[in-house]
């Protein structure tokens, strides 16, 4: 009998009729297990479905069976597969100028700092729109295509990363900007990129891209930063991580940055580390 034949014949009780592949709570306490140990990433009981069906092309693209034989490949921590798995959980939504309350925050700060080259942070680049956004504010703060700024972009899923560092978008991604930004850091494709915009060369030199796993004992980063996004990530830790994450932060950032967090996130158990300074903005406390 086929393994997908035999995963419809199971009972409800095991978590998987009518699904392809065998999957059991065993198996998704694995993954919860793997991935929080991996990237400190906590998921709760909601993510059951959530967990089948972005590991599932795994499988099929591996040739497995069930789960459990999939899962016994990450027994190995230095097994490729790893990235394929994490990249596989890791949530990536973002736009440009999102939570657009903060660009003008970080402009004002930016102005403020009489320190060259002013050097941001952006701890969950994603595919790109924060840290050109980012970069885009800098530009508009000094008036230049090539301003004294440095922009150090990080992600831990691999496949995003590579989206970004190509900076082209469809244009109705990038019409939040507005139509003066469109115009001044943007170029319109023609031809078989009609419809698509990339961000000017100038403004994609002012990021650096790099992989970087936040629960990693050493981060491959120089601070100090001006700023610090980390944004709409704390919300996938525990607390005891995000602490631990906060902690760290606090060591990267210069001692009047600011740290910009998203619009569900409180750090107030880390009082001893930040104290608030606008909404979702915080700076180190003494």
């Amino acid at each position: 009998m086929s393994p997908a034949v035999q995963a419809r014949s199971v009972g409800a009780g095991d978590g998987f009729v009518g699904r392809e592949f065998p999957y059991t709570r065993a198996d998704f306490e694995r993954v919860r297990s793997l991935i929080h140990a991996r990237v400190g990433i906590a998921l709760n009981d909601s993510k059951h479905n959530m967990v089948y069906n972005r590991l599932v092309k795994r499988l099929r693209a591996l040739r497995y069976g069930s789960f459990a034989e999939y899962l016994a490949l990450l027994d190995d921590p230095a097994q490729e597969e790893w990235q394929h798995f994490v990249n596989a959980l890791t949530t990536n939504l973002s736009y440009f100028f999102r939570e657009s309350y903060h660009f003008p925050i970080l402009a004002e700060h930016a102005k403020s700092i009489a320190r060259r080259p002013v050097r941001v942070w952006s701890a969950a680049a994603s595919t790109g729109e924060e840290p050109y956004s980012i970069a885009i504010t800098l530009c508009d703060v000094f008036s230049s295509l090539q301003p004294p700024a440095q922009v150090v972009a990080t992600d831990i899923d691999t496949t995003v990363l590579q989206e970004a560092a190509r900076g082209i978008y469809a244009m109705e991604r990038v019409e939040p900007v507005g139509p003066q930004r469109l115009k001044r850091y943007f170029l319109r494709g023609t031809g078989s990129k009609e419809g698509f915009a990339r961000v000017r060369p100038e403004v994609a030199a002012l990021v650096d891209y790099r992989t970087l796993n936040l629960t990693d004992d050493v981060w491959k980063l120089e601070g100090p930063f001006d700023a610090v996004f980390c944004r709409n990530v704390m919300i996938y830790f525990d607390k005891p991580t995000q602490y631990r994450v906060l902690e760290r932060i606090a060591r990267v950032l210069a001692p009047d940055g600011l740290l910009f967090a998203g619009h569900s996130e409180s750090f107030l158990h880390a009082g001893s580390l930040f104290r608030p300074a606008g909404k979702t903005v915080y700076r180190r406390a003494a």
